[in-house]
């Protein structure tokens, strides 16, 4: 199953394109706009003041309720733009965000009102498409979970501890990251392969990098495996009836690019929010000169909260893949 995301931040509207959904799969409207509520902007004071419906429509690929097999495309409008608050973006890149990147990749063309293209807004519509995809892996008896497992370097936590690190940042003009913990249940053993483009770990880390703020993805105990003798790394196994089993998850249900039947476990890193008030140094792309930089708009002091439905969309994709769906 593939997807392309179309559309801008500032644009008419934001959509999707999914290829390859099986026929017949009971589209729930009501879960989709469940987890596009999950992320959707002007929430609270933790999050952009951005309001936006995010009401999908379907365009294609559904017929009575039902996929047809063909393309599903759905789009959903932007009603809430203020792209005056991003006319100095044009010439001034903020440090962090794409808009350097993408004024070199697309010679000058692309669309820097909110970021364009590279802005958060275009995870809506993966939400769409995770949601989806999330339908489809109940089917096979698959479901994806996850947490918010850091803010700010809080260790898991509490609602009140990441609102106060969240608000403090915010107060201080400035943004604080993150991590998310994730884990997908009911994959069984055997799915993949050690070959590049096979590799399970491989095909997962390519759907979560395509979220743009994450930085860093850790498979089980990911960075921690550093630290510990292969005595406390393994995963002794054992039988669970006819099932071998781990005791221990540690290498977050993959071995060699194969899964052993555990949970898929991982860890992503999220950045803090590029935008910030605070004043730092960038270029003026028209005079070639040092410049400097107080970005004005709406923005989230932190990310990780809405972000935690867009890592669950990126790993049902992915394990859709490794199914072979």
């Amino acid at each position: 199953m593939r997807y392309t995301i179309f559309g801008e931040s500032h644009g008419p509207a934001i959509g999707v394109t999914l290829e390859g959904v099986p026929a017949g799969l009971e589209l729930d409207m009501d879960f989709i706009r469940s987890e596009l509520a999950r992320r959707a902007p002007g929430q609270n004071a933790m999050t952009t003041a951005r309001k936006e419906a995010d009401e999908p429509e379907i365009l294609s690929g559904v017929f009575e309720g039902k996929t047809t097999g063909t393309p599903l495309c759905a789009v959903i409008f932007n009603t809430d733009t203020r792209s005056k608050d991003y006319a100095k973006l044009k010439n001034l890149p903020r440090p962090g965000h794409a808009d350097y990147t993408g004024f070199v990749r697309y010679h000058g063309c692309n669309d820097y009102r909110g970021g364009g293209h590279f802005s958060g807004r275009l995870t809506a519509p993966l939400v769409f498409a995770g949601a989806v995809a999330k339908l489809i892996l109940k089917e096979q008896g698959v479901e994806v979970t996850s947490r918010i497992s850091n803010v700010a370097g809080i260790a898991d936590p509490t609602p009140e501890e990441m609102e106060a690190a969240i608000m403090a940042a915010k107060a201080d003009l400035d943004s604080v990251g993150g991590r998310i913990a994730c884990a997908v249940t009911g994959l069984p053993a055997g799915l993949g392969s050690p070959d590049f483009g096979c590799n399970v770990e491989g095909i997962f880390s390519q759907y979560l990098f395509a979220v743009p703020a994450v930085k860093a993805v850790g498979f089980g105990l990911g960075t921690g495996f550093a630290g510990l003798r292969g005595s406390q790394a393994n995963d002794p196994f054992y039988m669970d009836g006819d099932t071998v089993r781990t005791r221990t998850n540690h290498a977050g249900g993959v071995n060699g690019g194969i899964t052993n039947g555990m949970p898929v476990t991982f860890e992503v890193t999220i950045r803090p929010t590029p935008s910030i008030a605070r004043e730092q140094d960038t270029v003026d792309l028209s005079s070639h000169a040092d410049a400097k930089l107080a970005i004005t708009g709406r923005h989230d002091p932190c990310i990780v909260p809405r972000a935690v439905p867009v890592i669950e969309s990126a790993a049902a994709l992915a394990a859709c893949e490794v199914l072979g769906i």
